[in-house]
């Protein structure tokens, strides 16, 4: 979880003030035990590159209280979501706050932060009669908020909006306004008795909020400036709010679900000589991951302490029992629901077994779920729990040793046999030829452990069916499951609903409960998860869970909810603080038959990023055939190919609007600077009964902290 490293001013002002009398405070007044009076702020550009600032408080209950402060501050999806407008308030209160020894703000400030492009910048601030030298400095009552918003609008005009009034006045009245709304921006599907259309008067309202000018709120109208502060603000956002907190049926089995899965979680780096670390573990789920691995080995130190490494390279080693720790701390903090430990079990001692099966017993307490629900035992054709009956607790997925069920079919019991002897002579070849293939015997303290995760060969999807253990597990290799996916598609799609599968890829999942990725995949995969109020799970398309249907990801036929799109790009704001050309690349991401890589790109912008205009010819996707599984990737680069910033929009999620060019903003991921926008029009129609559209205003970046 990443905090800006503003804050640490202000934090170092809360725990060193002095008294009035300059007297150092007494630290002799110290309450409680120094660890629960210290605060760690852990900031950095992504999970892996992080730095630690360290503060101790003079009473516990201080130090509880502020890191409970700061930890929803930073975790508020709607925060993370704000709009342009908000973000340039952000970047205001930066300003007002970086001043000099004289309480001034240096010019230099406001180059440093806007655009590397002096020359525009300059010629802004005096058309707002501020001074402009890079050596000068404003004085703090000079710049108000209306001088800022002045100084906005000069920097970066916004010719594209002022377009739209080119055949109107100057202005819009209350009733075009309300048209606008109902007829535009309104989402047909809704039903007019529940949600009615706006009335004149709840117009008024939002002209209030947004005109800038008295005189006009007084006439009933709005004008191009407060018209443009109404289309990027948060109720004209891409993406609904409700999308972005949980919005999803969580009451399905477990294997129902998308799960958000991190592999080899303990890396740094490379799996070959990378570095391992335990604060991995607590970034990752802070991130919202579900389910994590631990690669378990036998420590060979006289302690005898089982560790975490990727075996036989020579990455560095952890202690399990601080990895265990580091979950318990952080598993819950950003979702409730269920965590899935997926221990990949080496240790070979039954002793530091004994050991494992303790800490996670002492360490996870009553989180830990170490027997099974009333409502769900394990037995065959029982389904598994809920992500809502599960909630608060860890699961551990490992090798574990039990007797045969007595209710399943001859030939799975003899399957069984097999499987087990399989496995015995694939531990002795890799343990013979000293590879880390193999995995260890589960010792009974850690197969007590486990419960509704039961890793198990894979056989056959007749043999899974017939079985109906839905507490069973399946892992596959992506050479595996191509192959799989290739000749069986209907039976590769179904095999997950029944019973939790892990695949480990380098693409975009169609079915799997569990997947771990990497590039632009991970990319993918943090879109899809960022929405359903970051809970770590995603609900399966409704057609894939009908018992009744067969589904093919290869099917080019209409599926339910067919949509057709059309995406122009239009302008963008503030993409760079660079003096460069920018351009943007569509991407559709979904079934096969839906994927559409690099489907569109603009010109490039000539050296301008502030508020580049390409008002471009419009693509077209002609049909999506399961929008639920699709995603529209829009991304920024430099001319040079220089990745910028993008945003992964579900196609389900994006928010209806008008044909014509109103923006809907949107934020872009894994980006410099802060108020980084892009306009753009899509239109949206679903094939078989109704017509909607949506105009997407991409997107603000979140400011580099310095």
């Amino acid at each position: 979880c990443f905090f800006y490293i503003k804050i640490v001013k202000l934090l170092y002002i809360f725990f060193f003030i002095l008294d009035k009398n300059n007297k150092l405070l007494d630290v002799g007044n110290l309450v409680g035990r120094i660890e629960n009076r210290m605060l760690t702020v852990v900031t950095g550009p992504d999970m892996v590159n992080i730095q630690y600032l360290n503060f101790m408080a003079f009473q516990e209950d201080v130090a509880k209280e502020w890191a409970h402060e700061l930890f929803s501050l930073a975790s508020n999806l709607l925060a993370q979501n704000m709009g342009r407008e908000s973000c340039l308030e952000k970047a205001f209160t930066r300003l007002k706050l970086q001043t000099n020894q004289e309480g001034r703000i240096p010019v230099k400030n406001i180059f440093r932060l806007f655009s590397t492009d002096r020359k525009r910048v300059e010629t802004a601030l005096e058309s707002c009669n501020l001074p402009a030298g890079r050596n000068d400095s404003i004085p703090l009552e000079d710049l108000t908020p209306d001088v800022y918003k002045s100084f906005i609008n000069n920097l970066c005009p916004r010719s594209e909006i002022n377009q739209i009034f080119a055949d109107l006045r100057n202005y819009l009245t209350v009733d075009q306004m309300t048209e606008f709304i109902n007829n535009k921006q309104r989402d047909p599907r809704l039903n007019e008795i529940l949600y009615p259309p706006l009335k004149p008067e709840q117009t008024q309202l939002l002209m209030e909020k947004y005109e800038p000018n008295p005189a006009m709120i007084q006439k009933g109208q709005i004008s191009v400036e407060g018209f443009a502060r109404y289309l990027i603000s948060e109720e004209n956002s891409v993406i609904p709010p409700e999308k972005l907190d949980l919005s999803e049926d969580m009451t399905f089995p477990l294997s129902q679900y998308f799960i958000n899965s991190s592999h080899n979680t303990y890396l740094t780096a490379g799996q070959l000589a990378g570095s391992s670390s335990v604060e991995m573990y607590r970034q990752t789920l802070l991130s919202g991951c579900r389910c994590v691995e631990l690669d378990c080995w036998k420590g060979r130190t006289a302690e005898e302490e089982p560790v975490i490494t990727h075996g036989f390279t020579m990455t560095s080693e952890i202690s399990f029992k601080e990895v265990i720790e580091a979950i318990a701390e952080c598993a819950f903090k950003t979702s409730p629901f269920p965590i899935i430990l997926s221990f990949e079990n080496h240790v070979d001692s039954p002793k530091q077994q004994a050991k494992m099966a303790e800490y996670c017993r002492s360490i996870f307490g009553d989180a830990l779920l170490t027997e099974t629900l009333e409502k769900y035992p394990l037995e065959s054709g029982v389904p598994l729990p809920s992500p809502q009956e599960l909630i608060g607790k860890i699961l551990i997925k490992n090798k574990k040793s039990h007797p045969k069920p007595s209710d399943a079919p001859a030939e799975v019991e003899a399957e069984d046999d097999e499987d087990e002897e399989d496995d015995d002579d694939d531990c002795k070849k890799s343990m013979d030829e000293d590879t880390a293939g193999c995995e260890a015997f589960a010792t009974e303290e850690m197969s007590t452990l486990v419960n509704y995760i039961q890793p198990t060969k894979f056989h056959s999807f007749e043999i899974s069916k017939k079985s109906k253990r839905s507490y069973q597990m399946s892992s596959f290799v992506e050479t595996k499951a191509l192959e799989h996916l290739t000749k069986t598609p209907v039976e590769f799609v179904e095999h997950p609903l029944k019973q939790p599968t892990f695949l480990m890829a380098n693409q975009d999942n169609c079915c799997f409960s569990l997947i771990s990725l990497s590039d632009l995949s991970m990319q993918l995969n943090l879109g899809m998860y960022e929405y359903n109020g970051k809970s770590g799970y995603r609900l399966k398309p409704e057609f894939m869970r009908r018992p009744d249907k067969h589904f093919d990801p290869f099917t080019e036929s209409t599926v339910d909810g067919i949509v057709a799109n059309t995406l122009s790009i239009i302008s963008g704001q503030f993409l760079t603080d660079k003096k460069v050309g920018v351009y943007v690349e569509i991407d559709m991401f979904g079934l096969p038959v839906d994927t559409r890589r690099k489907a569109f790109k603009t010109k490039t912008s000539q050296s301008n990023a502030i508020n580049p205009v390409w008002d471009e010819e419009p693509i077209v996707f002609k049909k999506v055939v399961l929008p639920t599984l699709a995603s529209l990737r829009i991304a920024v680069y430099e001319e040079g190919g220089k990745f910028i910033g993008h945003r992964i929009i579900p196609v389900s999620a994006i928010r209806p609007g008008e044909i014509q060019p109103e923006p809907r903003h949107l934020k872009t991921r894994f980006s410099l600077t802060m108020m980084s926008s892009q306009y753009l029009h899509t239109e949206t129609r679903l094939v078989s009964s109704f017509v909607h559209s949506c105009s997407i205003y991409t997107a603000e970046r979140l400011i580099s902290t310095d």
